[in-house]
This record gives C-alpha cells, structure tokens and sequence, in this order.
C-alpha cells in the first residue's frame, strides 16, 4: 500500500512537472514574465491557482519549480548513491589501509556541521569557477555537486556494513572456489544481494536533496530568480505571509507532498 501510495504521489508530480511546457502553452503565460495588472489575482479559469506579488501563474510557477526539485533530487540521489555504492565496496572489498581511510573520511564529513558548509558552497561565485552566473542549469549543476559531497557517505557505510556481511557467507566462498575473480564476486554476487537497503537509501536521498534545494533556495543560494523553485517562492512569499498566505501554502504543500512521496516508497521498499 505505502510503496503504491509513494509511487503514486512521485508519479503525478513527475507527470505534471514534464507538462509544464504544454499547460504553459494552454494557458498563454509565461511562468516567468511580471504582469504587474494582474498581481494577487484570484484563482479562476486563466490562473487555476491565481498569481503572485509580481502577477505571475502560480500553478505554472509551482510546476515548473517541480521540474528543477526533481531534477535536483534524482541527480543527487543517483550520484550520491553510485559514489557511495562503490566506495563502500572497495572499503569492504580491500579492507586494511584503504577501508580505514575511506571510513575516517567519511566519519569526517559526518562530524561537519553540514547546512553552514552547504550555506558558505553554495556563496561561492561560479563565475570564479569559469561557469556562467545566473543559468538555471549552472544553479542545478552547482547545487548536484554540493549535494553530492556529503550525500554519498551514509550510502558508502551502509554499503561497506551489508557488503562485509555477505563476504562472510558460503556463498562468496563457493564463488572464488569455482574461479571467478574478486571484481566478478563484488559485483556480481555481492552487489545484487545489498541492493535492497541501498535503494531505500537512494529514495530517501531524493526527499533529502529536494528538501536541502529548497532551503539553499529559500536563503537566496540556490535556483536564481525569475527561475521557479519551491524555495525561492517560498521566500518570496515569506514577507506576505499573513496577506497574500496562498503564496506559501502552495509550495510548501508541493514540497510536504513530493518528502512525502519518497518516504513512503522508501517505507515500501524496505518492507518489500
């Protein structure tokens, strides 16, 4: 039921945000484009949500914020999870100096306040880095890094940890006797028998990620405006909170909605 409900909830919001472009055609708006005539609009059959203090679609800025969350959060969630996933079976396959200093690196990165560090990253200029400023796929791009640096580590211990557990059963033992070569065993014997836990950490990466897009955003360090991302509206609807309170509640419920989602295809995995 939870891993239907989950899928369910992924699934709309994924379907909705690939939409975007067509509903934006539909409804001849422009996501991004001030029509200051039409500010605080109410919901009607033009703007089904009503619009913001700069007269903008909120239906269409909430969908095509969904398209750059999931964005963000699947591609952490895959090069987080990837990272982390071989890491941790080189650390359970080598074992010795290689797996004591992938582990210490990793109880390093753990032991770092990690939202300060994510704050002063995130400030760093990308033009700096040689990257154009202002470009939403430069934001994206910038931000899948961030995330990625700290995300692979609990991927990487829980992949060591059930990857140590399987070298011990008699099964790895049969292999080697019958031949095949560490690389074979560890990757195709050891690694479909983790899977398991290693996709309910990946789906719980994907609400992690989207939820630390959302903040970065929020505090002006992440997507950049006029681009739509659920924290950026957020924080632009932060100081109209009590008279124009829609302008929260809507992205805000499309961030509760999407966590939501992958906890409860989370939740589904593991009992699957």
């Amino acid at each position: 039921m939870k891993l239907r409900l989950g899928l369910g909830l992924l699934g709309a919001m994924a379907l909705a945000a690939l939409l975007a472009p067509a509903l934006a055609g539909l409804l001849g708006h422009d996501p991004d484009l001030p029509d200051l005539f039409n500010r605080f609009a109410p919901p009607s059959a033009s703007h089904p949500l009503g619009t913001d203090d700069l007269g903008r679609d909120m239906l269409l800025r909430l969908l095509f914020g969904a398209r750059v969350s999931l964005a963000v959060g699947l591609a952490v969630a895959l090069a987080a999870t990837g990272l982390g996933v071989v890491l941790g079976l080189l650390a359970a396959w080598r074992g010795g100096w290689v797996d004591a200093l992938l582990m210490r690196l990793a109880d390093g990165l753990l032991a770092l306040p990690a939202l300060p560090l994510l704050v002063v990253l995130a400030a760093v200029d990308p033009g700096k880095l040689g990257l154009p400023r202002g470009a939403v796929g430069t934001d994206i791009l910038r931000i899948v890094v961030i995330l990625t640096l700290f995300g692979w580590v609990g991927v990487a211990r829980l992949a060591r940890a059930a990857a140590l557990g399987e070298l011990a059963l008699d099964y790895v033992a049969a292999a080697r006797v019958s031949g095949a070569s560490e690389a074979r065993v560890m990757w195709r014997h050891v690694l479909p028998n983790i899977s398991g836990p290693i996709l309910v950490a990946a789906a719980l990466a994907v609400a992690g990620a989207i939820l630390a897009e959302s903040t970065l955003s929020f505090l002006g360090l992440g997507i950049a405006p006029p681009a739509p991302s659920w924290g950026n509206m957020l924080s632009n609807a932060q100081e109209l909170v009590f008279s124009a309170p829609l302008g929260a509640v809507w992205p805000g419920l499309a961030i509760l909605l999407t966590v939501a989602g992958c906890s409860l295809l989370a939740d589904g995995l593991r009992r699957r």
